[in-house]
């Protein structure tokens, strides 16, 4: 199987945007799965109370938790960018950057865990290659 190389510069800074995206995509767990009163009113807002609501936070326990693990974290990334993506667009168009008197914390926190998915995907590439050809070789 080919592994792809990255520096250990690259590397340590891949970790450092896949340790942050973990613990911002994690710690809204919490508030998701125990319907806090933002989460609730935030999925009310876009039509998919509560199913929008359990179905975000189980895509970003996944992606947390792939962030997290050697060898995966790319496909961490790949889907932490999906589902932040959404919560952007919906920000965007229907939110607005404050929600509930906020500050845009939010939406702030969501444009970090997007900015560093990009980040991880842009360093991993290789990573991301090398799985491609080797799925494609089976």
């Amino acid at each position: 199987m080919e592994k792809a190389q990255i520096s250990k510069t690259s590397g340590f800074i891949a970790w450092l945007f896949q340790i942050l995206s973990a613990i911002i995509l994690l710690q809204t767990l919490y508030f998701k799965f125990t319907g806090a009163p933002e989460s609730v009113y935030i999925f009310e807002t876009v039509g998919m109370e509560p199913w929008g609501r359990y179905g975000s936070g189980i895509v970003e326990l996944i992606s947390g938790i792939l962030l997290l693990t050697p060898g995966l974290s790319w496909l961490g990334a790949l889907l932490g960018l999906v589902v932040i993506s959404t919560a952007l667009f919906f920000h965007i168009t229907i939110l607005g950057i404050e929600v509930m008197g906020d500050g845009g914390a939010l939406f702030y926190l969501a444009a970090t865990v997007f900015i560093s998915c990009l980040a991880i995907i842009w360093i991993r590439r290789g990573e991301i290659v090398a799985t491609v050809k080797n799925w494609g070789s089976r």
